[in-house]
Protein backbone atom coordinates (compact mmCIF):
# COMPACT_ATOMS: atom_id res chain seq x y z
CA UNK A 1 0.00 0.00 0.00
CA UNK A 2 2.86 2.40 0.81
CA UNK A 3 4.67 1.52 -2.42
CA UNK A 4 1.53 2.17 -4.43
CA UNK A 5 1.15 5.53 -2.75
CA UNK A 6 4.78 6.47 -3.53
CA UNK A 7 4.35 5.43 -7.18
CA UNK A 8 1.24 7.58 -7.50
CA UNK A 9 3.06 10.58 -6.01
CA UNK A 10 5.94 10.18 -8.50
CA UNK A 11 3.54 9.98 -11.47
CA UNK A 12 1.74 13.10 -10.30
CA UNK A 13 5.07 14.93 -9.86
CA UNK A 14 6.20 14.03 -13.42
CA UNK A 15 2.88 15.10 -14.86
CA UNK A 16 3.00 18.36 -13.00
CA UNK A 17 6.58 18.95 -14.19
CA UNK A 18 5.77 18.37 -17.86
CA UNK A 19 2.73 20.60 -17.54
CA UNK A 20 4.85 23.34 -16.00
CA UNK A 21 7.41 23.09 -18.82
CA UNK A 22 4.68 23.11 -21.46
CA UNK A 23 3.29 26.34 -20.06
CA UNK A 24 6.75 27.92 -20.23
CA UNK A 25 8.17 27.17 -23.74
CA UNK A 26 11.84 27.72 -24.48
CA UNK A 27 14.87 26.40 -26.38
CA UNK A 28 17.91 24.53 -25.13
CA UNK A 29 21.23 24.99 -26.98
CA UNK A 30 24.31 22.76 -26.63
CA UNK A 31 27.70 23.35 -28.31
CA UNK A 32 29.80 20.22 -28.46
CA UNK A 33 33.04 19.97 -30.55
CA UNK A 34 32.16 23.08 -32.51
CA UNK A 35 28.68 21.89 -33.34
CA UNK A 36 25.55 23.68 -32.15
CA UNK A 37 22.68 21.49 -31.00
CA UNK A 38 19.34 23.22 -30.31
CA UNK A 39 16.07 21.69 -29.19
CA UNK A 40 12.98 22.62 -27.27
CA UNK A 41 13.14 22.45 -23.47
CA UNK A 42 10.29 19.96 -23.05
CA UNK A 43 11.86 17.62 -25.63
CA UNK A 44 15.18 17.78 -23.84
CA UNK A 45 13.49 16.92 -20.51
CA UNK A 46 11.72 13.94 -22.10
CA UNK A 47 14.98 12.69 -23.62
CA UNK A 48 16.72 13.01 -20.23
CA UNK A 49 14.02 11.05 -18.41
CA UNK A 50 14.04 8.35 -21.12
CA UNK A 51 17.81 8.08 -20.83
CA UNK A 52 17.60 7.63 -17.05
CA UNK A 53 14.92 4.94 -17.46
CA UNK A 54 17.05 3.13 -20.08
CA UNK A 55 20.05 3.13 -17.75
CA UNK A 56 17.96 1.72 -14.90
CA UNK A 57 16.54 -1.04 -17.10
CA UNK A 58 20.00 -1.92 -18.33
CA UNK A 59 21.32 -2.08 -14.75
CA UNK A 60 18.45 -4.35 -13.67
CA UNK A 61 19.10 -6.69 -16.60
CA UNK A 62 22.83 -6.91 -15.87
CA UNK A 63 22.16 -7.52 -12.17
CA UNK A 64 19.61 -10.21 -13.00
CA UNK A 65 22.13 -12.08 -15.13
CA UNK A 66 24.84 -11.68 -12.50
CA UNK A 67 22.70 -13.02 -9.61
CA UNK A 68 20.76 -15.63 -11.57
CA UNK A 69 22.68 -18.66 -10.16
CA UNK A 70 22.02 -17.58 -6.60
CA UNK A 71 18.41 -16.76 -7.42
CA UNK A 72 17.85 -20.16 -8.97
CA UNK A 73 19.42 -21.87 -5.95
CA UNK A 74 17.35 -19.80 -3.56
CA UNK A 75 14.18 -20.61 -5.48
CA UNK A 76 14.69 -24.34 -5.27
CA UNK A 77 15.75 -24.05 -1.62
CA UNK A 78 12.61 -22.10 -0.75
CA UNK A 79 10.50 -24.61 -2.64
CA UNK A 80 12.15 -27.46 -0.74
CA UNK A 81 11.65 -25.64 2.56
CA UNK A 82 7.99 -25.00 1.78
CA UNK A 83 7.49 -28.68 1.05
CA UNK A 84 9.21 -29.52 4.35
CA UNK A 85 6.99 -27.16 6.34
CA UNK A 86 3.95 -28.56 4.61
CA UNK A 87 5.01 -32.08 5.65
CA UNK A 88 5.73 -30.84 9.19
CA UNK A 89 2.30 -29.26 9.44
CA UNK A 90 0.63 -32.42 8.15
CA UNK A 91 2.61 -34.52 10.62
CA UNK A 92 1.67 -32.36 13.62
CA UNK A 93 -1.99 -32.55 12.64
CA UNK A 94 -1.70 -36.34 12.31
CA UNK A 95 -0.01 -36.58 15.71
CA UNK A 96 -2.78 -34.52 17.27
CA UNK A 97 -5.34 -36.82 15.70
CA UNK A 98 -3.52 -39.91 16.99
CA UNK A 99 -2.36 -41.18 13.57
CA UNK A 100 1.11 -42.43 14.47
CA UNK A 101 1.78 -43.99 11.06
CA UNK A 102 1.19 -40.78 9.12
CA UNK A 103 3.06 -38.76 11.77
CA UNK A 104 6.13 -40.98 11.39
CA UNK A 105 5.94 -40.74 7.61
CA UNK A 106 5.70 -36.96 7.68
CA UNK A 107 8.55 -36.73 10.22
CA UNK A 108 10.84 -38.72 7.94
CA UNK A 109 9.85 -36.58 4.95
CA UNK A 110 10.44 -33.40 6.94
CA UNK A 111 13.92 -34.52 7.96
CA UNK A 112 14.74 -35.08 4.27
CA UNK A 113 13.62 -31.59 3.37
CA UNK A 114 14.62 -29.52 6.43
CA UNK A 115 17.58 -29.91 8.74
CA UNK A 116 16.71 -30.56 12.39
CA UNK A 117 18.99 -27.75 13.56
CA UNK A 118 17.04 -25.35 11.38
CA UNK A 119 13.60 -26.47 12.59
CA UNK A 120 13.44 -27.84 16.19
CA UNK A 121 9.77 -28.72 15.78
CA UNK A 122 10.89 -31.91 14.05
CA UNK A 123 11.91 -33.25 17.48
CA UNK A 124 8.46 -32.38 18.80
CA UNK A 125 6.78 -34.26 15.95
CA UNK A 126 8.93 -37.34 16.54
CA UNK A 127 8.32 -37.15 20.30
CA UNK A 128 4.55 -36.98 19.77
CA UNK A 129 4.69 -39.94 17.39
CA UNK A 130 6.71 -41.92 19.94
CA UNK A 131 4.18 -41.13 22.68
CA UNK A 132 1.31 -42.33 20.49
CA UNK A 133 3.18 -45.59 19.80
CA UNK A 134 3.99 -46.01 23.50
CA UNK A 135 7.75 -45.56 23.04
CA UNK A 136 8.24 -43.38 26.09
CA UNK A 137 12.02 -43.81 26.25
CA UNK A 138 12.40 -42.39 22.75
CA UNK A 139 10.00 -39.57 23.62
CA UNK A 140 12.06 -38.65 26.70
CA UNK A 141 15.21 -38.51 24.58
CA UNK A 142 13.54 -36.09 22.19
CA UNK A 143 12.31 -33.96 25.08
CA UNK A 144 15.84 -33.86 26.51
CA UNK A 145 17.12 -32.63 23.13
CA UNK A 146 14.48 -29.90 23.17
CA UNK A 147 15.34 -28.98 26.77
CA UNK A 148 18.96 -28.38 25.71
CA UNK A 149 17.90 -26.08 22.87
CA UNK A 150 17.24 -22.49 23.99
CA UNK A 151 14.38 -22.14 21.50
CA UNK A 152 12.52 -25.23 22.75
CA UNK A 153 13.73 -25.42 26.36
CA UNK A 154 10.34 -24.66 27.87
CA UNK A 155 8.61 -27.20 25.63
CA UNK A 156 11.15 -29.89 26.49
CA UNK A 157 10.86 -29.24 30.22
CA UNK A 158 7.10 -29.55 30.06
CA UNK A 159 7.38 -32.86 28.21
CA UNK A 160 9.86 -34.18 30.78
CA UNK A 161 7.60 -32.96 33.60
CA UNK A 162 4.58 -34.79 32.21
CA UNK A 163 6.58 -37.97 31.67
CA UNK A 164 7.92 -37.84 35.23
CA UNK A 165 4.39 -37.44 36.61
CA UNK A 166 3.21 -40.35 34.48
CA UNK A 167 5.92 -42.57 35.96
CA UNK A 168 5.19 -41.35 39.49
CA UNK A 169 8.63 -39.75 39.84
CA UNK A 170 7.37 -36.78 41.84
CA UNK A 171 10.82 -35.57 42.84
CA UNK A 172 11.96 -35.44 39.20
CA UNK A 173 8.71 -33.73 38.21
CA UNK A 174 9.26 -31.15 40.96
CA UNK A 175 12.79 -30.43 39.71
CA UNK A 176 11.63 -29.97 36.11
CA UNK A 177 8.81 -27.68 37.21
CA UNK A 178 11.05 -25.57 39.45
CA UNK A 179 13.67 -25.27 36.69
CA UNK A 180 11.02 -24.09 34.25
CA UNK A 181 9.57 -21.69 36.84
CA UNK A 182 13.00 -20.20 37.60
CA UNK A 183 13.80 -19.61 33.93
CA UNK A 184 10.29 -18.60 32.89
CA UNK A 185 8.05 -17.60 35.83
CA UNK A 186 5.36 -16.57 33.37
CA UNK A 187 4.60 -20.22 32.51
CA UNK A 188 1.30 -21.06 34.24
CA UNK A 189 1.85 -24.83 34.41
CA UNK A 190 5.36 -24.52 35.87
CA UNK A 191 4.39 -21.87 38.39
CA UNK A 192 1.27 -23.75 39.51
CA UNK A 193 3.11 -27.06 39.82
CA UNK A 194 5.96 -25.46 41.74
CA UNK A 195 3.48 -23.69 43.98
CA UNK A 196 1.75 -26.97 44.81
CA UNK A 197 5.04 -28.80 45.42
CA UNK A 198 6.26 -26.11 47.79
CA UNK A 199 2.93 -26.17 49.58
CA UNK A 200 3.04 -29.95 49.96
CA UNK A 201 6.44 -29.69 51.63
CA UNK A 202 5.22 -26.93 53.94
CA UNK A 203 7.43 -24.22 52.40
CA UNK A 204 4.76 -21.57 52.74
CA UNK A 205 7.16 -18.61 52.54
CA UNK A 206 8.62 -19.82 49.22
CA UNK A 207 5.13 -20.52 47.90
CA UNK A 208 3.94 -17.00 48.78
CA UNK A 209 7.06 -15.51 47.14
CA UNK A 210 6.42 -17.46 43.93
CA UNK A 211 2.78 -16.40 43.95
CA UNK A 212 3.84 -12.76 44.19
CA UNK A 213 6.09 -13.26 41.15
CA UNK A 214 3.19 -14.75 39.24
CA UNK A 215 1.01 -11.80 40.12
CA UNK A 216 3.64 -9.31 38.95
CA UNK A 217 4.11 -11.26 35.70
CA UNK A 218 0.30 -11.29 35.21
CA UNK A 219 0.28 -15.10 35.07
CA UNK A 220 -2.80 -15.18 37.32
CA UNK A 221 -5.52 -12.61 37.65
CA UNK A 222 -5.89 -10.51 40.77
CA UNK A 223 -8.90 -12.40 42.17
CA UNK A 224 -7.21 -15.80 41.84
CA UNK A 225 -3.95 -14.49 43.28
CA UNK A 226 -5.73 -13.04 46.32
CA UNK A 227 -7.60 -16.27 46.89
CA UNK A 228 -4.48 -18.43 46.69
CA UNK A 229 -2.52 -16.03 48.89
CA UNK A 230 -5.29 -16.22 51.49
CA UNK A 231 -5.10 -20.02 51.38
CA UNK A 232 -1.32 -19.99 51.83
CA UNK A 233 -1.50 -17.48 54.69
CA UNK A 234 -4.17 -19.59 56.41
CA UNK A 235 -2.09 -22.73 56.04
CA UNK A 236 0.94 -20.98 57.52
CA UNK A 237 -1.21 -19.63 60.34
CA UNK A 238 -2.49 -23.12 61.10
CA UNK A 239 1.08 -24.40 61.45
CA UNK A 240 2.07 -21.46 63.68
CA UNK A 241 -1.01 -21.54 65.91
CA UNK A 242 0.58 -23.61 68.69
CA UNK A 243 4.09 -22.13 68.63
CA UNK A 244 3.34 -18.53 67.64
CA UNK A 245 -0.29 -17.52 68.27
CA UNK A 246 0.40 -13.85 67.53
CA UNK A 247 1.95 -14.65 64.15
CA UNK A 248 -0.91 -17.03 63.37
CA UNK A 249 -3.39 -14.29 64.25
CA UNK A 250 -1.68 -11.80 61.93
CA UNK A 251 -1.59 -14.28 59.04
CA UNK A 252 -5.23 -15.23 59.49
CA UNK A 253 -6.37 -11.60 59.69
CA UNK A 254 -4.33 -10.81 56.55
CA UNK A 255 -6.08 -13.69 54.79
CA UNK A 256 -9.45 -12.32 55.88
CA UNK A 257 -8.59 -8.95 54.34
CA UNK A 258 -8.01 -10.69 51.00
CA UNK A 259 -11.10 -12.93 51.22
CA UNK A 260 -13.58 -11.51 53.72
CA UNK A 261 -15.72 -14.66 54.04
CA UNK A 262 -12.90 -17.23 54.24
CA UNK A 263 -14.13 -19.51 57.02
CA UNK A 264 -10.84 -21.38 57.83
CA UNK A 265 -8.98 -18.10 58.30
CA UNK A 266 -11.73 -16.77 60.56
CA UNK A 267 -11.62 -19.89 62.74
CA UNK A 268 -7.83 -19.73 63.17
CA UNK A 269 -7.94 -16.01 63.92
CA UNK A 270 -10.70 -16.59 66.51
CA UNK A 271 -8.72 -19.35 68.24
CA UNK A 272 -5.66 -17.12 68.41
CA UNK A 273 -7.71 -14.25 69.82
CA UNK A 274 -9.35 -16.56 72.36
CA UNK A 275 -5.90 -17.49 73.64
CA UNK A 276 -5.15 -13.80 74.10
CA UNK A 277 -8.46 -13.33 75.99
CA UNK A 278 -9.77 -11.03 73.25
CA UNK A 279 -13.17 -12.68 73.20
CA UNK A 280 -15.12 -9.59 72.18
CA UNK A 281 -12.92 -8.91 69.16
CA UNK A 282 -13.07 -12.55 68.11
CA UNK A 283 -16.86 -12.62 68.51
CA UNK A 284 -17.24 -9.47 66.41
CA UNK A 285 -15.10 -10.97 63.66
CA UNK A 286 -17.06 -14.24 63.74
CA UNK A 287 -20.32 -12.32 63.48
CA UNK A 288 -19.10 -10.56 60.34
CA UNK A 289 -18.06 -13.84 58.72
CA UNK A 290 -21.32 -15.50 59.82
CA UNK A 291 -23.28 -12.70 58.19
CA UNK A 292 -21.50 -13.35 54.88
CA UNK A 293 -21.32 -17.17 55.12
CA UNK A 294 -23.30 -18.94 57.89
CA UNK A 295 -21.01 -21.92 58.33
CA UNK A 296 -21.78 -24.28 61.25
CA UNK A 297 -18.12 -24.27 62.32
CA UNK A 298 -18.30 -20.50 62.73
CA UNK A 299 -21.46 -20.88 64.79
CA UNK A 300 -19.92 -23.55 67.00
CA UNK A 301 -16.84 -21.43 67.66
CA UNK A 302 -19.03 -18.41 68.47
CA UNK A 303 -21.34 -20.30 70.83
CA UNK A 304 -18.45 -21.92 72.70
CA UNK A 305 -16.29 -18.80 72.82
CA UNK A 306 -16.18 -18.87 76.63
CA UNK A 307 -15.45 -22.24 78.16
CA UNK A 308 -17.15 -21.33 81.43
CA UNK A 309 -20.48 -20.27 79.98
CA UNK A 310 -23.60 -22.12 81.03
CA UNK A 311 -25.91 -23.84 78.57
CA UNK A 312 -28.34 -20.93 78.93
CA UNK A 313 -25.64 -18.45 77.95
CA UNK A 314 -24.76 -20.57 74.93
CA UNK A 315 -28.40 -20.65 73.91
CA UNK A 316 -28.54 -16.86 74.04
CA UNK A 317 -25.45 -16.62 71.85
CA UNK A 318 -26.95 -19.04 69.35
CA UNK A 319 -30.16 -16.99 69.25
CA UNK A 320 -28.06 -13.91 68.56
CA UNK A 321 -26.54 -15.58 65.50
CA UNK A 322 -30.02 -16.64 64.40
CA UNK A 323 -31.13 -13.01 64.62
CA UNK A 324 -28.28 -12.05 62.27
CA UNK A 325 -29.33 -14.65 59.68
CA UNK A 326 -33.02 -15.44 60.27
CA UNK A 327 -34.72 -18.33 58.47
CA UNK A 328 -31.36 -19.95 57.79
CA UNK A 329 -30.93 -23.71 58.14
CA UNK A 330 -27.55 -23.51 59.87
CA UNK A 331 -28.79 -20.86 62.29
CA UNK A 332 -31.91 -22.88 63.17
CA UNK A 333 -29.91 -26.07 63.71
CA UNK A 334 -27.40 -24.21 65.86
CA UNK A 335 -30.16 -22.79 68.06
CA UNK A 336 -31.88 -26.18 68.21
CA UNK A 337 -28.72 -27.90 69.45
CA UNK A 338 -28.12 -25.21 72.04
CA UNK A 339 -31.73 -25.49 73.22
CA UNK A 340 -31.34 -29.26 73.49
CA UNK A 341 -28.28 -28.81 75.69
CA UNK A 342 -30.32 -26.39 77.82
CA UNK A 343 -33.13 -29.02 78.12
CA UNK A 344 -35.58 -26.67 76.37
CA UNK A 345 -37.14 -29.44 74.32
CA UNK A 346 -40.05 -27.45 72.91
CA UNK A 347 -37.77 -24.79 71.45
CA UNK A 348 -35.30 -27.38 70.20
CA UNK A 349 -38.07 -29.32 68.47
CA UNK A 350 -39.52 -26.17 66.91
CA UNK A 351 -36.13 -25.10 65.53
CA UNK A 352 -35.34 -28.55 64.18
CA UNK A 353 -38.71 -28.86 62.45
CA UNK A 354 -38.33 -25.37 60.96
CA UNK A 355 -34.87 -26.26 59.64
CA UNK A 356 -36.20 -29.50 58.16
CA UNK A 357 -38.99 -27.61 56.38
CA UNK A 358 -36.44 -25.26 54.78
CA UNK A 359 -33.97 -28.03 53.87
CA UNK A 360 -34.94 -31.61 54.67
CA UNK A 361 -31.46 -32.99 55.18
CA UNK A 362 -29.69 -35.41 57.46
CA UNK A 363 -28.70 -33.05 60.27
CA UNK A 364 -32.23 -31.83 60.97
CA UNK A 365 -33.61 -35.36 61.39
CA UNK A 366 -30.68 -36.45 63.52
CA UNK A 367 -31.37 -33.50 65.80
CA UNK A 368 -35.01 -34.58 66.08
CA UNK A 369 -33.84 -38.08 66.99
CA UNK A 370 -31.58 -36.64 69.71
CA UNK A 371 -34.51 -34.62 71.05
CA UNK A 372 -36.67 -37.74 71.22
CA UNK A 373 -33.94 -39.62 73.05
CA UNK A 374 -33.48 -36.85 75.61
CA UNK A 375 -37.16 -35.97 76.09
CA UNK A 376 -39.19 -39.18 75.70
CA UNK A 377 -36.69 -42.01 75.30
CA UNK A 378 -39.15 -43.62 72.88
CA UNK A 379 -37.17 -46.02 70.72
CA UNK A 380 -39.87 -46.15 68.07
CA UNK A 381 -39.90 -42.39 67.56
CA UNK A 382 -36.10 -42.31 67.55
CA UNK A 383 -35.95 -45.02 64.89
CA UNK A 384 -38.53 -43.09 62.87
CA UNK A 385 -36.36 -39.97 62.71
CA UNK A 386 -33.24 -42.04 62.07
CA UNK A 387 -34.96 -43.61 59.08
CA UNK A 388 -35.79 -40.16 57.74
CA UNK A 389 -32.15 -39.14 58.18
CA UNK A 390 -30.99 -42.13 56.15
CA UNK A 391 -33.22 -41.10 53.25
CA UNK A 392 -32.39 -37.39 53.43
CA UNK A 393 -29.49 -35.67 51.63
CA UNK A 394 -26.24 -35.50 53.53
CA UNK A 395 -25.07 -32.41 55.38
CA UNK A 396 -22.39 -30.20 53.79
CA UNK A 397 -18.78 -30.96 54.61
CA UNK A 398 -15.28 -30.14 53.39
CA UNK A 399 -14.96 -32.03 50.10
CA UNK A 400 -12.09 -32.15 47.60
CA UNK A 401 -11.83 -34.55 44.64
CA UNK A 402 -14.38 -36.88 46.25
CA UNK A 403 -12.53 -36.93 49.59
CA UNK A 404 -14.54 -35.84 52.65
CA UNK A 405 -12.55 -34.31 55.49
CA UNK A 406 -13.60 -33.38 59.01
CA UNK A 407 -11.59 -30.16 58.76
CA UNK A 408 -10.36 -27.81 56.06
CA UNK A 409 -7.02 -28.55 54.41
CA UNK A 410 -5.04 -26.28 52.06
CA UNK A 411 -4.27 -29.11 49.61
CA UNK A 412 -6.22 -32.02 48.26
CA UNK A 413 -4.86 -35.31 49.65
CA UNK A 414 -5.86 -37.00 46.37
CA UNK A 415 -4.33 -34.76 43.70
CA UNK A 416 -2.31 -32.25 45.73
CA UNK A 417 -4.26 -29.38 44.19
CA UNK A 418 -4.15 -26.08 46.08
CA UNK A 419 -7.43 -24.66 47.40
CA UNK A 420 -9.37 -27.75 46.40
CA UNK A 421 -11.67 -28.09 49.43
CA UNK A 422 -15.18 -26.71 49.19
CA UNK A 423 -17.99 -26.62 51.74
CA UNK A 424 -20.72 -28.58 50.00
CA UNK A 425 -22.73 -31.79 50.16
CA UNK A 426 -20.41 -34.80 49.77
CA UNK A 427 -22.54 -36.39 47.08
CA UNK A 428 -24.89 -34.65 44.70
CA UNK A 429 -28.44 -35.90 44.33
CA UNK A 430 -29.14 -38.04 41.29
CA UNK A 431 -31.04 -36.06 38.72
CA UNK A 432 -34.23 -37.48 37.28
CA UNK A 433 -37.76 -38.37 38.37
CA UNK A 434 -38.16 -39.15 42.05
CA UNK A 435 -39.90 -42.44 42.80
CA UNK A 436 -43.09 -42.34 44.79
CA UNK A 437 -42.37 -42.36 48.50
CA UNK A 438 -38.62 -41.78 48.10
CA UNK A 439 -38.65 -38.02 48.74
CA UNK A 440 -38.35 -36.85 52.33
CA UNK A 441 -41.25 -34.70 53.53
CA UNK A 442 -41.24 -33.22 57.02
CA UNK A 443 -45.02 -32.94 57.16
CA UNK A 444 -45.42 -36.56 56.08
CA UNK A 445 -42.82 -37.63 58.64
CA UNK A 446 -44.69 -35.76 61.40
CA UNK A 447 -47.99 -37.37 60.39
CA UNK A 448 -46.45 -40.85 60.40
CA UNK A 449 -44.62 -40.26 63.69
CA UNK A 450 -45.73 -42.96 66.14
CA UNK A 451 -47.33 -41.78 69.38
CA UNK A 452 -45.34 -41.72 72.57
CA UNK A 453 -45.63 -44.99 74.45
CA UNK A 454 -46.70 -44.97 78.08
CA UNK A 455 -43.48 -44.65 80.04
CA UNK A 456 -42.39 -44.39 83.63
CA UNK A 457 -39.14 -43.05 84.91
CA UNK A 458 -36.88 -44.87 87.30
CA UNK A 459 -37.45 -42.15 89.89
CA UNK A 460 -41.16 -42.94 89.85
CA UNK A 461 -40.64 -46.68 90.09
CA UNK A 462 -38.45 -46.22 93.15
CA UNK A 463 -41.56 -45.22 95.12
CA UNK A 464 -43.15 -48.70 94.79
CA UNK A 465 -41.55 -51.10 97.37
CA UNK A 466 -42.41 -54.47 95.82
CA UNK A 467 -43.59 -55.37 92.33
CA UNK A 468 -43.86 -58.72 90.65
CA UNK A 469 -41.41 -59.50 87.86
CA UNK A 470 -43.16 -60.59 84.64
CA UNK A 471 -40.36 -62.72 83.35
CA UNK A 472 -40.10 -65.00 86.42
CA UNK A 473 -43.40 -64.24 88.14
CA UNK A 474 -41.38 -63.21 91.23
CA UNK A 475 -40.93 -60.12 93.30
CA UNK A 476 -37.98 -57.78 92.62
CA UNK A 477 -37.28 -55.21 95.31
CA UNK A 478 -37.84 -51.56 94.28
CA UNK A 479 -38.63 -52.04 90.59
CA UNK A 480 -41.76 -52.41 88.53
CA UNK A 481 -42.30 -55.63 86.55
CA UNK A 482 -41.12 -54.15 83.25
CA UNK A 483 -38.09 -52.52 84.87
CA UNK A 484 -36.64 -55.75 86.20
CA UNK A 485 -35.05 -56.65 82.89
CA UNK A 486 -33.28 -53.29 82.53
CA UNK A 487 -32.48 -52.65 86.17
CA UNK A 488 -28.69 -52.21 85.79
CA UNK A 489 -28.95 -49.54 83.08
CA UNK A 490 -31.81 -47.77 84.87
CA UNK A 491 -29.74 -47.31 88.02
CA UNK A 492 -27.02 -45.60 85.96
CA UNK A 493 -29.36 -42.98 84.50
CA UNK A 494 -32.07 -41.93 86.91
CA UNK A 495 -34.07 -40.06 84.24
CA UNK A 496 -33.97 -42.80 81.62
CA UNK A 497 -37.51 -43.83 80.72
CA UNK A 498 -38.54 -47.45 80.58
CA UNK A 499 -41.30 -48.87 78.42
CA UNK A 500 -44.00 -51.08 79.90
CA UNK A 501 -44.32 -54.57 78.47
CA UNK A 502 -47.32 -56.89 78.84
CA UNK A 503 -47.02 -59.54 81.53
CA UNK A 504 -46.53 -63.02 80.01
CA UNK A 505 -49.22 -65.61 80.65
CA UNK A 506 -48.74 -69.36 81.35
CA UNK A 507 -48.32 -71.64 78.37
CA UNK A 508 -51.80 -72.92 77.45
CA UNK A 509 -52.85 -72.53 81.08
CA UNK A 510 -50.55 -75.32 82.20
CA UNK A 511 -48.50 -75.51 85.39
CA UNK A 512 -44.95 -74.15 85.56
CA UNK A 513 -42.14 -76.54 84.60
CA UNK A 514 -40.32 -75.92 87.89
CA UNK A 515 -41.11 -78.96 90.05
CA UNK A 516 -40.60 -76.87 93.19
CA UNK A 517 -43.60 -74.79 92.37
CA UNK A 518 -46.94 -76.33 93.22
CA UNK A 519 -49.72 -76.56 90.73
CA UNK A 520 -52.23 -73.80 90.91
CA UNK A 521 -55.34 -72.78 89.04
CA UNK A 522 -55.09 -70.32 86.18
CA UNK A 523 -56.60 -66.98 87.14
CA UNK A 524 -57.09 -63.80 85.07
CA UNK A 525 -54.54 -61.98 87.24
CA UNK A 526 -52.19 -64.65 88.67
CA UNK A 527 -51.05 -64.31 92.21
CA UNK A 528 -47.38 -64.00 92.87
CA UNK A 529 -45.08 -65.46 95.47
CA UNK A 530 -42.13 -64.02 97.28
CA UNK A 531 -38.85 -65.41 96.00
CA UNK A 532 -35.70 -63.98 97.50
CA UNK A 533 -33.21 -65.38 94.98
Amino acid sequence: MIRLLIFAILVLALGYGFSWLADRPGDLSLVWEGQLYRTRLIVAAAILIALVAAVMILWWFVRLIWTSPHSVTRYFRARKRDRGYQALSTGLIAAGAGNALLARKMAARTRGLIRADQEPLINLLEAQAALIEGKHDEARQKFELMANDPETRELGLRGLYLEARRLGAHEAARQYAEKAADQAPYLPWAAQATLEYRSQSGRWDDAIKLLDQQKVAHVVDKTTANRQRAVLLTARANDRLESDPAGARDDALAALKLVTDFVPAALIAARALFREDKVRKAASMLEQVWKADPNPEIGKAYVRARSGDSVTDRLKRAERLEAIRPNNVEALLLTGKAALDARDFSKARAKAEAAARIDAREGAFLLLADIEEAETGDQGRMRHWMAQALRAPRDPAWVADGFVSEKWLPLSPVTGRLDAFEWKAPFDQIEGPVEEGSAVSVDAALKSLPPVRETATVAETAASPKVASPATNTYVMGLEPTAAKSAPSASAASRQQIQREPEPRPFFGGAPDDPGVKDRKLEPEPKTRLKLF
